[in-house]
């Protein structure tokens, strides 16, 4: 089969595409015909080396995949070879074939295609467990969700919606806040030309977010967590701007506020019964949904 492979770290540009040995099923794993495998931010630092998660060289990239299973290993009886699925692999996506664990195969629902599926897990996933699990987001309260128009931060902005937020779409243009309008935001706040923490002020009338939702990092972070309301909830979902910020403690000290980390994937293999009953519990229900951030590209 093809695969493309990283054979040393680098740029994407460093990836090349090699035929391969065919895979088979361990126990309690199944392979997986790939239809179509989602583009995500983590798939461009895990070929640097400078992800969580370091495979064995040499390695397929690719997190998210969609597609029919192919072949079942022995223990299997929860999917059968012929089964659509959508699978969180962490790696070995971009090519012909992958395995996964079949305990944590997603059934695909019925209306979904295999490219929308293929962009769904990691967004929807990562949101879902923030807002839900780690920030237990109650019904009337204010949402921050900085990065707001990217694929995790769109899937905030919907869930948050979904589970009674008052949700503040922050992004850099307002072409990117139309979007988020569109997806449900009720507020936007443009943090190229406006002060992030000073419209946070006046929008929530001095009172401050209950929750913020920051996969963005840098130098907005601080300003967020500035906009804290008492008791509040910083998510600590990933640092797409680059730098990892330095943040006073005083601020959580005097906002008597959380900083919340959110890693979805440990929290897979950490939690599998809870996780898996996430995923299947979401998927349903956001089938309609599409993620600008997570690009799927299709195999074939």
């Amino acid at each position: 089969m093809k695969a493309v492979l990283c054979k040393a770290y680098g740029p994407p540009e460093s990836l090349v595409i090699e035929d391969i040995e065919p895979l088979k099923p361990g126990r309690g794993q199944v392979v997986i015909d790939v239809k179509a495998c989602g583009v995500n931010f983590p798939d461009t630092l895990i070929i640097q080396g400078k992800y969580q998660l370091k495979p064995p060289m040499p390695f397929s990239p690719g997190s998210e995949v969609a597609g029919v299973v192919k072949e079942v290993g022995a223990g299997v009886e929860s999917v059968k070879a012929g089964d659509r699925g959508i699978a969180f692999t962490g790696y070995g996506g971009f090519a012909e074939e992958v395995l996964a664990e079949a305990a944590q195969l997603i059934p695909m629902p019925k209306g979904m295609d295999f490219i929308t599926a293929s962009a769904f897990v990691l967004t929807y996933g990562t949101a879902h467990h923030a807002l839900k699990d780690r920030a237990q987001l109650k019904p009337g309260e204010t949402l921050l969700v900085l990065g707001a128009a990217g694929g995790v931060g769109l899937a905030a902005v919907e869930i948050g919606k979904v589970m009674g937020a008052h949700v503040i779409a922050a992004a850099s243009t307002d072409e990117k806040l139309d979007v988020c309008r569109q997806h449900g935001a009720d507020e936007a706040i443009n943090y190229s030309t406006q002060d992030l923490k000073e419209r946070v002020k006046a929008l929530t009338a001095g009172n401050g977010v209950d929750v913020a939702f920051d996969p963005v990092g840098g130098d907005y972070s601080e300003a967020a967590l500035r906009g804290m309301a008492w008791n509040g909830r910083f998510l600590v979902i990933g640092f797409t701007a680059g730098d990892i910020p330095r943040i006073p403690l005083n601020l959580p000290l005097l906002k008597g506020c959380s900083i919340v980390g959110v890693f979805w994937a440990r929290s897979l293999h950490a939690n599998p019964d809870a996780a898996r009953n996430t995923s299947r519990s979401f998927s349903p229900g956001l089938q309609r949904e599409r993620s600008s951030h997570s690009s799927p590209r299709p195999i074939r």
